[in-house]
């Protein structure tokens, strides 16, 4: 009888166990860590909040300040050597292979954990007993599975201990950053890994989330799901969850010709939208039109640069800039269209700017780009007038 465990179950049954149970891990990472305590995306009721805390104590041992002082580090710090798990610096097989192990060396740098590990739980548990006794949780966890289901519970206990480090600390820091597609032209090279959010809780959404990381939905797209936000908006229903903030939604209102404040704080907060927009609305037709009458010696330099000219994480080193400079001294439309995406871009880029000098300079790039004589410019500066936020 203890051999087999409490429960008895076919093949499929301890299949279906083993799934549920990482599940919920995975949503206690991604709803409780992840967007709760890492990015205050959300308020979560005190029962539930506590009900994560305490199953992740059970099934990963992870302590709560150490994973979200971590993670903040890594959007602090995205794609440097500074970065806790950067595959640029770290290599993807590391990521992947050992990002438990980069967790771990991070978790012991005092000077992280201060600086990023602030408004993580503080109370008497926390202090006494998950973080004092971060493997009696585990311990725990594998007593149960065994007494449950017996020495197929030894598996059990296994899968979810690899679980984790293997989806979370392996996959995501590391696939999520080297393999996927992008909705938006962010700084740093995170990918959307699918665009259904289901295993892992929603967070193969990775570049979106890099987009609007203080956002509680992690999808953007109309056929993105993300299965941790129908869990977060279920939870909402029952007034177990609050969202405090997502993504905006963009407006654009046809005809509109005077630029604004609003104007300007849409491109602003959308910034990572409208570089992938403009990639794709003007300086790829502008690219293509290039090569139809470049010569083949053209056409392949034209090609090397389509990436250099478009995404915005890719470190221009020296023959990569040497690159850039031949293609916009031999193409003039070229060098105009990546002119003005330079110029578009210290509209935000300068911090110390108020509003109202954006918006001059907003509407001085709209105008320029409208007598530039390239449509796709011309076009893009009139999408750009009618650019808005969604009003909520």
């Amino acid at each position: 009888m203890l051999f087999e465990g409490l429960f008895g179950l076919s093949g499929l049954g301890y299949i279906g166990i083993t799934l549920l149970l990482t599940h919920i891990t995975i949503a206690g990472v991604t709803i409780f860590l992840h967007r709760q305590q890492s990015h205050r995306a959300l308020e979560l009721h005190p029962t539930i909040s506590h009900f994560f805390r305490f199953w992740l104590w059970l099934t990963t041992g992870m302590v709560t300040k150490e994973w979200v002082a971590i993670h903040r580090k890594h959007h602090a710090k995205c794609e440097t050597m500074e970065d806790p798990h950067s595959p640029r610096f770290k290599g993807l097989s590391t990521v992947l292979f050992k990002g438990a192990w980069l967790y771990r060396k991070e978790s012991l740098n005092k000077e992280t954990l201060d600086k990023y590990g602030h408004g993580t739980p503080d109370d008497w548990i926390e202090h006494n007993v998950y973080s004092h006794f971060p493997f009696m949780g585990i311990t725990l966890m594998a007593l149960v599975d065994i007494m449950l289901f017996g020495a197929v519970g030894i598996i059990i206990f296994a899968v979810q201990m690899v679980w984790i480090p293997f989806w979370a600390a392996g996959v995501i820091n590391g696939v999520g950053h080297h393999i996927g597609y992008r909705n938006f032209e962010t700084i740093d090279a995170s990918t959307n890994i699918s665009p259904w959010g289901i295993l892992i809780g929603g967070e193969e959404l990775h570049n979106n989330h890099h987009a609007y990381p203080a956002s509680a939905r992690l999808s953007n797209k109309w056929w993105e799901f993300d299965i941790g936000w129908m869990y977060i908006r279920v939870m909402e229903v029952f007034k177990l969850a609050r969202v405090k903030r997502v993504a905006p939604e963009i407006n654009c209102t046809t005809g509109k010709q005077i630029i604004d404040i609003d104007t300007v704080r849409a491109v602003v907060s959308n910034r990572f939208h409208i570089m992938k927009l403009y990639g794709n609305k003007v300086i790829k037709p502008v690219l293509l039109e290039a090569q139809r009458k470049a010569d083949d010696v053209g056409q392949k330099m034209l090609q090397r640069s389509r990436k250099l000219m478009i995404r915005e994480d890719i470190p221009l080193g020296i023959r990569a800039q040497e690159t850039i400079n031949s293609v916009l001294q031999q193409y003039r439309s070229l060098a105009t269209v990546y002119q003005f995406k330079q110029r578009l871009k210290k509209i935000w880029a300068h911090t110390s700017s108020n509003q109202a000098n954006r918006v001059q300079r907003l509407q001085a790039w709209c105008t320029e780009a409208e007598q530039s004589g390239i449509c796709a410019l011309e076009d893009f500066a009139q999408y750009l007038r009618a650019y808005g936020l969604r009003q909520v």
